[in-house]
């Protein structure tokens, strides 16, 4: 016990093994969706050769990487930070890039895409951009990502959701219609309401509390009114139904691991290929950077400039998992802003990814049992820690309204386009004018230049695919 206490610094961080270990249990509970959601999303879509992905091996292979790097990176950065298929860079697989190229291409672009990130953070180029963020950025950034994963609960639990009219775009309800309507929705808030009860009176393992009575209620709820998913009954649970049904365990098929391909430069030419890896590389690599320091603050393990032990290795480990979620065709794996789940529970070392990995392990064999915490029960620890998130904007002097804008656009821009890219270059491009033309100009460090000119460009792809006739 002392030597795992001295390699992952667990007194030195405040913290204890039970703790970690509820944690990690609580940051799998939190991500385990994904299991699901993303072979849904990556089955979904049709590729140019007429090929699907097989919803069985995309599970499987989904839990298998994200197992895998979240124990790597446990073990060599020493951080709670769980690793998964990040979801904005799957939807983008599956919505432009395989209309295309075939999926094992599409892969390849992926694997490319980590390889390169690898190469920037090796070099010191990823911690020097890191580093060229100023502090007013970051704790925007941080109070952004709990913005975004707030809404993202709310959107999951159908509290909030789209009435597909230009104006309002949302309403309250999972049609946004302005009515909850769906006892999963209710679920959803008696469990909220639950979590932050215990959150405000200080009780010890609150979230996990609230996800262990939540879904017992829903289980119980499931039994007796046969609700179903909401594919066949619109009252029903919008992504897992909580019933256990039929036998927990399943044989894994890992048919897929290694069937990615480099010819995508043939089929598509250099030029298109070249966009789709710019494409992912920039959402890769800031979505990771403002996910890595929005949980550093939360687990109060960043110093005064926002920078975090062995940043170094978690950025390389990052660019690692790019590489291993397109080898098992899984999708780039990346640090999931729900680890801050975990980390509200009290995980501040890699001892809780041990947990959190071995879990994402073992449901390779028990998938069944993955799926019965329904999304309407997560949702609600989602909302708790982007609260807890958010209030980080008290460290904020918006006085300044040079200040006040690109904070403030950073921090609404993320969970309004659904992207942390999104909002950390419109908060980069914004930081840089505006403060240009108060007269900061040296506060503008010459690489936040260079990125904020990249992002012009990421921003402007499709304008550009259209000139060059892709």
């Amino acid at each position: 016990m002392n030597r795992l206490d001295r390699f992952f610094e667990i007194s030195a961080r405040g913290s204890t093994v039970t703790n970690e270990v509820r944690g990690g249990l609580v940051t799998f509970i939190a991500m385990a969706y994904i299991i699901v959601l993303n072979p849904i999303i990556l089955s979904g879509a049709t590729d140019v050769d007429g090929r699907r992905l097989e919803f069985a091996q995309v599970s499987a292979t989904t839990a298998l990487t994200a197992g895998v790097m979240t124990i790597l990176f446990g073990v060599v950065a020493r951080l709670p930070f769980a690793f998964a298929a990040g979801l904005g860079i799957n939807s983008f697989l599956a919505t432009s890039v395989v209309g295309t190229v075939s999926w094992p291409e599409a892969m390849g672009l992926v694997v490319i895409n980590g390889l390169i990130i690898v190469a920037l953070s090796t070099t010191g180029l990823r911690r020097l951009i890191f580093d060229a963020v100023p502090m007013q950025l970051k704790l925007s950034i941080t109070a952004g990502i709990g913005l975004f994963i707030l809404f993202i609960g709310l959107v999951d639990a159908g509290f909030i959701g789209a009435t597909g009219l230009p104006s309002p775009p949302t309403g309250l309800g999972a049609d946004g219609a302005g009515s909850i309507e769906t006892v999963p929705t209710v679920v959803f808030v008696g469990t909220l309401l639950a979590t932050g009860i215990l959150m405000a009176r200080r009780v010890r393992g609150a979230i996990l509390l609230g996800l262990v009575g939540g879904t017992v209620v829903a289980v119980l709820i499931e039994a007796i009114w046969n609700l179903g998913s909401a594919g066949d009954n619109p009252g029903g649970w919008r992504l897992s139904v909580p019933a256990l049904t039929g036998s927990p365990f399943a044989l894994p098929d890992l048919s897929l691991v290694g069937e990615f391909s480099f010819a995508s430069f043939g089929r598509i030419g250099v030029l298109a290929a070249t966009i789709f890896v710019f494409t992912l590389v920039f959402a890769n690599f800031f979505d990771a950077m403002g996910t890595f320091t929005g949980l550093s603050r939360e687990a109060g393990l960043a110093d005064s400039k926002g920078t975090f032990p062995r940043l170094r290795s978690a950025l390389i480990v990052e660019g690692v998992g790019a590489v291993a979620g397109g080898a098992t065709s899984a999708s780039s794996n990346t640090v999931f802003v729900e680890s801050g789940a975990g980390i509200g529970e009290g995980a501040r070392t890699g001892l809780a990814n041990l947990v959190t990995g071995a879990l994402f392990l073992a449901a390779m064999f028990v998938s069944p049992l993955a799926s019965v915490v329904p999304t309407e029960v997560a949702a609600a620890a989602l909302v708790v820690v982007g609260v807890l998130m958010v209030s980080h904007l008290r460290y904020v002097d918006i006085t300044d309204f040079s200040v006040a804008l690109p904070v403030v656009l950073t921090v609404v821009t993320m969970p309004f386009s659904y992207s942390i890219a999104n909002g950390i270059g419109i908060g980069f491009i914004s930081w840089a004018v505006m403060r240009t033309a108060v007269g900061k100009a040296r506060e503008v460090s010459p690489l936040l230049w260079i990125v904020a000119a990249g992002f012009l460009v990421y921003f402007a792809r499709g304008w550009i695919e259209a000139l060059a006739g892709l």
